[in-house]
């Protein structure tokens, strides 16, 4: 096999990355970052947007850093976050702005369709997925009025809306339209009679399709713009999760895995959607996996609260480097106070150290003193709430969990991986960091024909990658502090 290349647009909900893989002949995969870029929220008139132009115009960038290095990639693929989408006017461009899942119409969003729509579990029952009030389906019935979604031909989620401006065809990619509690998991196309509901039919969408599919070739327009020779546009595994989760270097059956970022989402990788009483109670989720398999999952605020601290004390004049925030964690006095890190008081908080300080005043607890204790508070109450997920899961699953994966971003954080290893009292296989990247490269490999199987795209992956493993320590400690921590929830 000779030497391939794919090119991955991996974009987040604070920043996007072009990375350009490399299959070698002899089967070795590398990976390097061509371009980064920053991407925020716009906020006009009250509403929060993404700016899906400014998105665009960095991924010609990335594809004109690949030119400028005389790269011809075998083909392109994007993934991003989950949920959001954008309209397409009937004369091809863009109705709107896409609306931003941290915007003020979806707080208690799902609680308006259940009076006025449907009944959670009759929601759940069709659909498997968590209840979240930015999920899509929340987000039609809030915008159903809007002058984009009343004048939208087509509607797209944001992967497929920007593999459309690069080829000019739409398809609805199925693991990015799983996370909007539309589907139905088990036939994998739109639950019956939904989208009426909220005044849509299947008709406004693109086909759907399986990663992998083939969406288009880039316009001669892009091409002649970017130096790019005309390529292949793949759908991957468009949700980054999904794409993080099919990068997972690891074997049997027996592992729970935890992508940790902005946002942490938990789970277990199963063959069939788990819908039951058990999995209602606890809001968890079934969004579409690779190679037909199903990510059962739950949604956990993650590093956003540390990020929105830093946020914070940056503007008054404190900015740290990350050894730095986790040196101050470390020396910092542990077990000071207690968060539940889905809250809805840190959804979106103007001042989120004031919000943690109304938190502990709410709950009788001391609050965080020093920047150190209000990121250790955080990175405890992560480990602990990673705990109380990954009991559910432990009588969910089918299979003993064994060991937890970490990956994202958040794998790099020593410190909360061994609170996380501690804490549930499982191993924690820590890394890679870049795992929606390499499982956007892989799928697009598999796509092109150079390797045939999940499998053997973990068994690649795991020979390039070199996880570090945490192992529980303080075991009593830590069983106290969970205590704690569960009243404390319990009294919120």
């Amino acid at each position: 096999m000779e030497k391939k290349y794919y090119i991955a647009f991996d974009l987040g909900a604070t920043s996007g990355r072009t990375i350009l893989g490399t299959l070698g002949s002899d089967g070795s995969l590398s990976t390097e970052e061509l371009t980064r870029f920053p991407n925020s929220m716009l906020e006009i008139h009250g509403r929060l947007h993404w700016n899906i132009y400014s998105l665009f115009e960095h991924i010609k960038d990335g594809l004109r850093a690949a030119s400028a290095r005389g790269v011809k990639p075998a083909s392109i693929g994007i993934d991003t976050w989950g949920v959001d989408f954008g309209c397409i006017a009937p004369d091809g461009s863009i109705a709107a702005l896409p609306r931003a899942y941290r915007d003020a119409s979806t707080v208690g969003a799902h609680e308006r369709f259940f009076r006025d729509v449907m009944s959670a579990h009759d929601l759940y029952n069709l659909t498997g997925i968590q209840h979240i009030g930015f999920n899509t389906i929340f987000q039609f019935n809030e915008q159903r009025d809007t002058f984009a979604m009343l004048h939208a031909e087509k509607i797209a989620f944001l992967p497929d809306l920007l593999a459309y401006l690069l080829t000019g065809n739409l398809v609805t990619e199925y693991t990015i339209a799983s996370t909007g509690s539309l589907l139905d998991p088990v036939t994998r196309t739109f639950a019956t009679g939904l989208l009426s509901r909220v005044g849509l039919d299947e008709g406004r969408f693109g086909t759907m399709v399986e990663p992998g599919t083939t969406v288009g070739m880039l316009t001669s327009e892009i091409s002649r713009e970017t130096g790019m020779e005309a390529v292949p546009v793949v759908a991957v595994a468009g949700h980054d999760t999904a794409s993080a989760v099919a990068a997972i270097p690891a074997e049997g059956e027996n592992w729970a895995y935890l992508s940790s970022g902005t946002w942490s989402l938990m789970g277990i990788e199963t063959r069939t959607p788990v819908i039951n009483e058990l999995t209602e109670a606890y809001n968890i989720t079934n969004e579409g996996g690779v190679d037909g398999t199903v990510r059962l999952l739950k949604n956990i605020t993650g590093m956003w609260l540390v990020e929105q601290c830093l946020k914070v004390w940056k503007s008054e004049g404190f900015s740290y480097s990350y050894p730095e925030m986790v040196k101050m964690a470390q020396e910092a006095e542990p077990f000071v106070c207690f968060l539940d890190p889905d809250a809805p008081d840190f959804v979106c908080p103007e001042n989120m150290p004031a919000a943690i300080d109304a938190f502990c005043e709410r709950t009788g607890q001391r609050k965080p003193v020093g920047h150190g204790e209000y990121i250790r508070s955080i990175f405890e109450s992560l480990a602990l709430t990673y705990r109380r997920v990954l009991d559910v899961f432990r009588r969910v699953s089918p299979n003993p969990i064994e060991k937890l994966h970490v990956i994202g971003g958040g794998s790099k954080n020593a410190l909360l991986n061994s609170f996380t290893a501690s804490s549930t009292g499982v191993p924690v296989i820590a890394g890679p960091a870049e795992c929606s990247a390499l499982g956007n490269i892989m799928i697009q490999a598999r796509a092109d024909g150079a390797v045939k199987s999940l499998d053997e795209m973990r068994r690649i992956i795991g020979q390039v990658s070199s996880p570090v493993t945490f192992v529980p320590e303080d075991s009593a400690m830590w069983e106290e502090a969970y205590g704690r921590f569960m009243t404390t929830l319990k009294n919120n």
